[in-house]
């Protein structure tokens, strides 16, 4: 199995450490060229979301990820992952829009509004939940699957091949939700 990482901004080294300890293969995308190396997942992670959605488009990597992604390419996005992946951004343009949520920006406040608890996360039971300057998700279309929320905000979601979180799992230590996402990719590739 193998995983590529965004790596055009933001926190990759992290995913890719997890997943590499999860005994998963995996390769950063920086330019389209590395889009032709086959790849079974997609990690989008966290880090400054207008920032990455203006490299994706300069570096012509949005369409053709917008298209692996909608053909059910498994893909998971962490903070600004999950901004990236919202058909709907308060306050912002949506980017891939693949995904039934609305996402609230940075909606825990500023570098200091950060904070870390543990929460129960669907189907893999409580949790270490790291919040570094977080969006949240106000609202879900029909078909998308709450996974977790955290004082009544939804903060986890899935629809189909698509699983997104508001906090950063890759810096916990904790492996579940990344070992989660590696098990979509497997039913996935089960099917096929």
């Amino acid at each position: 199995m193998t995983v590529a990482v965004l790596a055009i901004q933001g926190a990759f080294i992290e995913h890719e450490q997890m997943l590499e300890k999860l005994g998963a293969s995996c390769f950063e995308i920086r330019q389209k060229k590395d889009l032709e190396r086959p790849f079974d997942g997609l990690i989008l992670p966290g880090g400054e979301s207008t920032v990455m959605r203006k490299l994706l488009t300069d570096l012509d990597l949005s369409e053709p990820l917008r298209e692996k992604i909608s053909a059910g390419l498994p893909v998971f996005g962490t903070c600004a992952g999950l901004i990236l992946l919202a058909k709907e951004v308060e306050g912002g343009l949506p980017c891939f829009g693949t995904m039934g949520i609305r996402a609230k920006r940075n909606a825990y406040g500023r570098q200091l509004g950060s904070f870390c608890v543990k929460e129960e996360f669907e189907g893999i039971g409580e949790i270490p939940m790291n919040f570094i300057r977080a969006p949240y998700i106000e609202r879900v279309s029909e078909g998308t699957e709450i996974l977790a929320k955290v004082d009544g905000l939804i903060v986890t979601a899935r629809e189909r091949n698509q699983l997104v979180t508001a906090f950063h799992p890759e810096v916990t230590g904790d492996m579940r939700v990344h070992q989660y996402f590696l098990d979509m990719i497997q039913a996935q590739n089960t099917k096929k």
